[in-house]
């Protein structure tokens, strides 16, 4: 018989030295509106803000506590804006859907990612364009299986923020903003007929807000495309950071400079939000308008 003394031995299956995960830490002030508009009989927009993760309490155990943290948690947030179109009420059917197919998607998946290193990061923006195929195939689906929704389609500006990292999926024209130090940057790019003519120099890149093309989406979920073309990118976040996700109602009455007027205000989200659809529908809300913000509270690293 050989006696083991297991004080000896130590258990490198987590680094337990390390600070806590600093997603849990994160805060943020998260708001969302939605206003039919002044014009349109319908509205076909949609939005949706969760928040997920993993959390561990420990309750009962005799391991010794330098084996197992007593508290662990990972935290991430996801925003979500579709913009439908389509006859009849396809366009109200197809952005409902398309946020309700991508939750159901995200649910079943059995290992979240809530840690990120280059390797992660590449998958979780694998995994988002991989899911809006998914999308994409399941609204052509019903369509087929009700004819009066035939062609319905809708863009899908989805966020995920996980820490401070940002990952931004971007189909058709609704559109993603970071506020940062009191400068508004667009983090989309309009997949539209207008914004084709631009990159392609055919118009200038001024021209495409008030060009004849510039609804014509050349990129949506459902509609009669076989495959969907998804922008996925990341960025980094900064404590004080706003994220703006937007349907068109929004940009088409306010431009880049009124945006950040109101954003500079430093109002809270909500008052925020209500702020920039109040100004939507005054310069004339020819179009549903929905906005979701987030203000970002990002505690520094601990040795910084």
């Amino acid at each position: 018989m050989i006696d083991i003394d297991t004080d000896e031995f130590s258990f490198p299956i987590l680094d337990l030295e390390s600070p806590p995960a600093t997603s849990a830490h994160v805060r943020i002030d998260v708001a969302a509106l939605s206003e039919k508009g002044s014009v349109r009989t319908r509205h076909e927009d949609h939005y949706y803000v969760a928040r997920g993760g993993r959390h561990v309490t420990t309750l009962l155990t005799n391991v010794p506590p330098q084996d197992i943290p007593s508290q662990s948690a990972e935290t991430c947030y996801v925003m979500i804006v579709a913009d439908g179109m389509g006859g009849h009420a396809g366009g109200e059917v197809a952005s409902r859907m398309a946020i309700a197919t991508l939750m159901n998607i995200i649910l079943h998946v059995p290992d979240w990612i809530l840690r990120l290193d280059h390797e992660h990061a590449h998958k979780v923006m694998q995994r988002a364009a991989d899911r809006a195929q998914q999308i994409h195939e399941a609204l052509q689906k019903q369509a087929r299986l009700h004819p009066d929704l035939e062609g319905m389609g809708t863009t899908m500006t989805a966020a995920l923020s996980l820490g401070d990292d940002l990952f931004v999926t971007q189909v058709g024209d609704s559109r993603a903003y970071l506020f940062h130090g009191g400068t508004l940057q667009r983090l989309t790019r309009d997949q539209t007929q207008a914004q084709l003519l631009a990159d392609q120099g055919v118009i200038s890149q001024q021209d495409v807000a008030r060009h004849r093309l510039r609804h014509v989406l050349t990129n949506a979920l459902g509609g009669f495309q076989r495959n969907v073309r998804v922008d996925i990118k990341r960025w980094k976040l900064a404590d004080g950071d706003r994220l703006l996700l937007c349907s068109d109602g929004l940009t088409d009455m306010l431009d880049d400079a009124d945006i950040t007027e109101v954003l500079a205000r430093e109002a809270g989200s909500d008052e925020t939000c209500r702020l920039l659809v109040e100004g939507a529908l005054e310069n004339g809300g020819t179009d549903n308008v929905t906005v979701v913000l987030a203000r970002y509270g990002i505690p520094p690293t601990p040795d910084a």
